[in-house]
């Protein structure tokens, strides 16, 4: 603890750089004009999002009603399009707050302004993944007996505890940056607010003035969430990968699926937070603060998963092909020319080939063929789960015909409400909360220099990481 305390005294004593006062006042009023008005468009898809939702209600409650027998799951097939939403939303939030801790700890100060949404996906996904396994089952309310008779000895136990805990570390990993924040909506927005907003800002705000004191412990604090969520995280997806791998099914028996998990959650993870950035910059006007520094950055970290993803699915695919041992063989050929082929080579060509070529030339190193890449990725991502899970349980087990799994009307209108469930939660959030983490963008990072023109010399200035750029004397 002592190395904690000496490094939030230093991060608390040390001045900022100067931040011009037209360009500071320009980025709070852009960032807190969402919390001040609200548009009719806003009304309008916020509406669209709770008719999807209700229309999910809709479908799960025929699901109450008449079971399982409404989903396309059978007891040969018994886990199917929940399960891999499962994964994949659990997966999402992997980036957020583990790439927003990584980042803090080697002071990239290039993140600073997108740090709060990547926080912000962490809780969301989680809060939405969720919901999964409560939607699996047909009496929901037995999840109860997981914990009064559940085996310790139960993945399923672990994945429970697991994901408990990184909740509650997420949510106070995205609250304590937000307390100055509050400070200062609950100082600038005035009477105008309603009366419950400023009530909501002063109230969260615990009472914060800016002091030494208040910076210090504020300052600790975010460094031990920082500390300790790393490895909370990369538990987590961990635990959730087991609950496949600790099986006897042969495609599911591997001892790489853990690293295997937490790489592809990191991977779907970046391609989250890079399309969630591009729409809240699209739509809050926020060019000129996440500007293409942040989308190069992350698309970087997107190309140099790409080859991590290549080498654990070559290494998977090689080791077991290799040996051919009983049920590989159905398992490839239902994948790589079956029924399932087009998914597949979708996911390694469209997932890892083709986004890592987009990145890799500079011609297409722009925000848009960043955002495409992006796409490509989580929609990749999202079907190689949906592989695991289904191709997976569908190997015979026994001499029998192999079974089929297709997802009824009810399992698509379920997942597409969790989508849209997961969309109103961050525009309500947008519009309550500032999305981009004032304080930090104004004391360690400050505005970007200009564009160079041909000849010139950049003017004196923070650069994106802090230090100051020029002339050297």
């Amino acid at each position: 603890m002592d190395t904690v305390a000496s490094w939030g005294e230093h991060a608390a004593t040390q001045p900022t750089h100067h931040v011009p006062p037209a360009w500071r006042e320009r980025l709070e009023a852009r960032v807190l004009h969402p919390l001040r008005s609200t548009g009719f468009r806003y009304y309008v898809w916020v509406a669209f999002l709770l008719a999807l939702i209700g229309w999910a209600l809709y479908a799960y409650s025929q699901q109450l009603e008449r079971g399982l027998i409404v989903t396309g799951m059978r007891d040969r097939i018994s886990w199917g399009l929940y399960i891999a939403s499962f994964v994949f939303f659990i997966g999402i939030s992997h980036a957020g707050t583990l790439l927003s801790a990584i980042l803090r700890a080697v002071k990239a100060r290039w993140q600073m302004s997108i740090t709060r949404m990547a926080e912000f996906i962490t809780v969301v996904a989680l809060m939405v993944g969720a919901l999964f396994p409560f939607l699996d089952m047909g009496r929901p309310e037995r999840i109860l007996n997981l914990l009064t008779y559940g085996r310790w000895q139960s993945p399923l136990l672990w994945d429970i505890m697991a994901i408990g805990t990184y909740l509650t570390g997420s949510t106070l990993y995205l609250y304590l940056p937000l307390i100055p924040d509050f400070a200062l909506c609950r100082d600038r927005l005035g009477p105008s607010a309603p009366a419950w907003k400023r009530w909501f800002f002063t109230a969260a705000a615990l009472g914060w003035q800016g002091t030494p004191a208040q910076r210090l412990a504020l300052d600790r604090a975010m460094t031990v969430m920082m500390i300790v969520i790393i490895p909370v995280a990369v538990s987590v997806h961990t635990v959730v990968s087991w609950i496949f791998a600790m099986t006897l099914r042969d495609p599911l028996n591997s001892t790489v699926f853990g690293a295997y998990f937490v790489a592809g959650a990191i991977f779907s993870g970046i391609a989250s937070i890079i399309i969630l950035m591009a729409v809240l910059r699209r739509l809050l006007h926020l060019e000129e603060y996440i500007t293409a520094t942040q989308f190069v950055s992350l698309g970087y970290l997107l190309g140099a998963f790409t080859l991590i993803m290549g080498y654990f699915n070559l290494s998977e695919y090689a080791v077991t092909g290799y040996k051919m041992a009983e049920g590989t063989r159905f398992h490839f050929e239902q994948l790589m020319v079956g029924p399932f082929a087009g998914l597949f080579w979708f996911y390694i060509l469209g997932g890892m080939v083709l986004p890592g070529l987009i990145i890799l030339y500079p011609r297409t190193r722009t925000i848009a063929g960043i955002v495409t890449a992006s796409v490509l990725v989580l929609v990749a991502m999202w079907i190689e789960r949906y592989l695991i899970v289904v191709t997976g349980f569908r190997v015979p087990l026994m001499p029998y015909d192999p079974a089929w799994y297709m997802p009824t009307w009810v399992e698509w209108s379920i997942l597409a409400g969790a989508f849209a469930l997961f969309a109103l939660i961050i525009t309500v959030f947008a519009k309550l909360f500032p999305v981009v983490s004032l304080w930090e963008v104004i004391e360690h990072r400050g505005p970007e220099p200009a564009p160079l023109r041909s000849g010139t010399q950049p003017a004196p200035g923070p650069d994106v990481r802090g230090r100051a750029v020029g002339r050297t004397p």
